[in-house]
């Protein structure tokens, strides 16, 4: 359930300081797994981090006003005075008002959208950016401190390092550039919080840490202490962060185009894969419908500019080629048109900015008035005789409408310059009706009406077809326009919806020195940590050694050494003479052992008493050979379980019908008939 925020937001760091977005490098001390990536300079005073401190300012005046407006109503429902009433309604209304005008400042702010565009001084329709989602600066410490001498027993104190680490991972990935290293440094942490939450988040047990997000569109507070809202926000801001670096590319050459396409279709695969994999958002911006239309407008903008590099790419003027542009101006129209019935559904309705709305009207528009442009000069700038029509732009021309128009055959008219000529004038007539349509959406709208580049295109492609549409005009047409028929929509490229690929940023787990992930996790449970102290005898140690990292003690001879000492089978050895060894081999732990003095050897041992089935099995009968190696499966293996870990925001896993957990008292039963290489008897 979704909790709310209860103290003042202070926030006032940018989501990628500045324009260059280079990342800061000032000296820190070195960390436990290399990690180099840093944040953004929060206080570097660009266009893009102005946008992002006022973002900020507006998200701590909208949480205090909901705090007031919280009391008013408390206090309204609770008291019986109606003095009281009438002076709380009053203060209700005024509160109402204020936030009214902060909804309107961050839409305002949120349809910024030059400022993400490219410096280039190439002519092109801008692009929507996503701001990032805002968070509240938090500390970990104290529950990861607890958490470690509760869970696992120790001292917490030598962890100081690890948990440094972990607070500068979060704080940098609050502000990450606007290039690869930033994405690289939200994937990091991403992937980080799988091992936090192996580490530190059991099932049945809350670790009392709250997540504080704001809604990227409405700066409304959400707080929840499931790690999976933390997990999901950062995601969101790996797509949100994808469609600044698209909107950044210089669409003049056709390698910027394709850095566009690629970064909104890995935009629309982190909102998709954020729908697919994650429910009961507590946040609107992350909410089932409004990831769909997130989604669908980073398709809508993969298609825009796939047109464009076709409109770039085609060389030749020939009859075929202007058809095909008119036919991908036509599939961009039908995207964004999808994407408008989105953006106008109830629940949308009141929360896309109408910024966002009117620009995706003006697009669907436009780029069906071009599609009927193209198709025109297609009619009419090549007219042919009967002979010179080939087969090709024929069987082109047959399929490219919806339907096929009444009159002359689409043959007859293919070879017949007059009714070319009707044809295309046509086509322009209804060219010039949805460009003065595209201008009057975009004089509706005060934001856009500031966005010179997007006037001089629309100008200018108005006053093409009205020219056009001169050339055609004859005094002695006398015969009414006919109405030009719908142009059947066609892609040379389909947009591809690529999900996130977290295994191409590889971490190593920040707390790893707490042991092998396997057995010291979150959801195992021991008994307090032993101390046996073990004296060798005629017959030895009298114990059996199984596996690595940890070793864990198979068996133990009844009335040896180590019975007599309160060794039990089952046990796990993390301590040999105060040296740890939860990470070291089983050859290792044997030499230890074997070079102990008269006085003997001292073990600090643990008993698992319940884990999951499939982790035992795995800590118990499999060798830990390459321990790397087995916690990068372990990674890659979360991310391909959609409904693993953390992909619900409550939590909830399916535990029924895994298995039935191992629970023999405090040990396990071991066969001896399973020896393998790695046991022996000591």
């Amino acid at each position: 359930m979704e909790e709310p925020a209860t103290r003042e937001f202070d926030l006032s760091l940018s989501d990628g300081a500045s324009d260059d977005d280079m990342p800061l490098t000032l000296p820190t001390e070195s960390s436990l797994s290399g990690s180099i990536r840093k944040g953004c300079d929060p206080f570097a005073q660009t266009q893009r981090s102005k946008l992002q401190h006022r973002r900020a300012r507006i998200n701590q005046q909208i949480n205090k006003e909901m705090r007031m407006r919280a009391g008013a109503e408390n206090l309204f429902r609770a008291t019986t005075n109606n003095k009281v009433k009438e002076t709380v309604a009053l203060e209700l209304s005024f509160v109402n008002s204020n936030l009214q005008l902060l909804k309107e400042e961050l839409e305002e702010l949120n349809s910024n959208m030059e400022v993400y565009q490219t410096d280039s001084e190439a002519v092109n329709v801008p692009l929507i950016p996503l701001g990032l989602k805002e968070t509240k600066e938090m500390d970990f410490t104290v529950a990861i401190e607890d958490f470690i001498c509760e869970h696992y027993g120790e001292d917490s104190s030598p962890y100081d390092k690890e948990i440094k680490e972990l607070m500068e991972l979060r704080q940098a990935m609050r502000t990450p550039s606007r290039n690869q290293a930033g994405l690289e440094l939200l994937m990091e942490y991403y992937n980080q919080l799988y091992y936090l939450d192996q580490r530190f988040f059991p099932p049945h047990r809350n670790l009392g840490v709250h997540f504080h997000w704001y809604d990227s569109l409405t700066g409304v507070p959400s707080s929840q202490r499931a790690l999976a809202f933390e997990k999901g926000s950062v995601l969101f801001n790996i797509g949100a962060l994808y469609t600044q670096i698209g909107a950044r590319q210089d669409r003049s050459a056709t390698a910027g185009i394709d850095r566009a396409i690629d970064a909104f279709q890995r935009a629309a695969g982190a909102f998709n894969y954020l729908k697919e994999n994650f429910s009961n958002a507590p946040s609107l911006d992350m909410s089932g419908p409004s990831l769909c239309m997130l989604v669908r407008l980073m398709v809508a903008q993969v298609q825009e500019c796939v047109f464009e590099r076709v409109t770039l790419t085609t060389q030749d003027t020939s009859f075929t080629s202007q058809l095909c542009l008119a036919q991908e101006a036509a599939r961009v129209s039908d995207v964004y048109l999808l994407v408008q019935q989105t953006m106008t559904q109830p629940l949308m309705k009141d929360y896309v900015p109408f910024s966002w709305v009117s620009m995706v009207q003006v697009k669907s528009e436009h780029f069906r008035a071009l599609s009927h442009y193209y198709a025109a000069v297609a009619l009419c700038d090549h007219v042919s005789t009967p002979e010179e029509v080939d087969e090709e732009a024929e069987k082109t021309f047959l399929q490219f409408y919806v339907s096929t128009p009444a009159g002359a055959s689409l043959s007859q008219v293919l070879r017949d310059p007059e009714k070319r000529r009707k044809l295309g004038k046509a086509h322009l007539r209804r060219a010039v009706i949805r460009h003065e349509e595209a201008l009057r959406v975009h004089g509706l709208c005060k934001i856009l009406r500031k966005m010179d580049i997007l006037q001089d295109v629309l100008s200018l492609t108005h006053k093409r077809s009205l020219d056009k549409y001169s050339e055609l005009d004859r005094e002695d047409d006398f015969d009414e326009t006919a109405e030009a028929p719908e142009i059947q929509s066609h892609t040379q490229q389909k947009p591809d919806v690529t999900s996130p690929n977290f295994s191409t940023v590889q971490v190593t787990d920040i707390f790893q020195r707490l042991g092998p992930l396997s057995v010291f996790c979150a959801r195992a449970r021991w008994g307090p940590v032993r101390v046996i102290s073990l004296q060798r005898g005629e017959g030895g140690l009298g114990l059996t050694l199984r596996g690595d990292s940890p070793v864990l003690v198979a068996g133990v001879v009844p009335g040896g050494c180590a019975a007599e000492a309160g060794l039990r089978e089952g046990d796990y050895i993390v301590a040999v003479d105060g040296q740890d060894c939860k990470w070291a081999k089983h050859g290792e732990v044997v030499h230890m052992l074997k070079s102990c003095s008269d006085r003997g050897v001292e073990l600090r041992v643990v008993t698992l008493h319940s884990h999951d089935t499939q982790v035992e099995r795995r800590a118990i009968m499999v060798s830990h050979s390459d321990k790397e190696n087995t916690r990068q499966r372990l990674l890659s293996g979360a991310k391909g379980q959609s409904s693993a870990s953390l992909l619900n925001w409550n939590r909830k896993k399916k535990r029924e019908g895994s298995g039935i957990t191992k629970r023999l008292g405090s040990t396990f039963s071991l066969s001896f008939g399973s020896i393998r290489d790695s046991e022996a008897m000591y």
